[in-house]
């Protein structure tokens, strides 16, 4: 179960960052002289593009570690009430056998 939740998690996380990725078409011709401030903010976008893109991933590996904490929390959970059945069901049975001998 914790194996299929981090694969879940990963397959998320790739999902999230391949739906960012698009194929970018050729550029169109560049006009003869691109002027200072088109160019600052050709350059502002990109950065700006680079840095959502980071930010998806940063925050789907969060996603991932999170999923996989809680998946290890379920597990530990789950345990616990196990080794709380076993020792009810050994309780039980001394009851059972103490009761019988009298």
């Amino acid at each position: 179960m914790n194996k299929s939740l981090v694969l879940a998690a990963v397959l998320a996380a790739a999902t999230l960052a391949a739906c960012g990725k698009k194929e970018e078409e050729a550029p169109a011709p560049a006009p003869a002289a691109m002027t200072a401030p088109a160019a600052e903010a050709a350059s502002a976008v990109s950065a700006a593009t680079d840095s959502a893109a980071s930010a998806a991933m940063d925050a789907a590996a969060s996603a991932s570690a999170a999923a996989a904490d809680a998946g290890a929390a379920a597990k530990d959970a789950a345990n616990s009430a196990v080794d709380a059945a076993k020792d009810a069901g050994n309780k039980a049975m001394e009851a059972a056998a103490s009761a019988a001998k009298q």
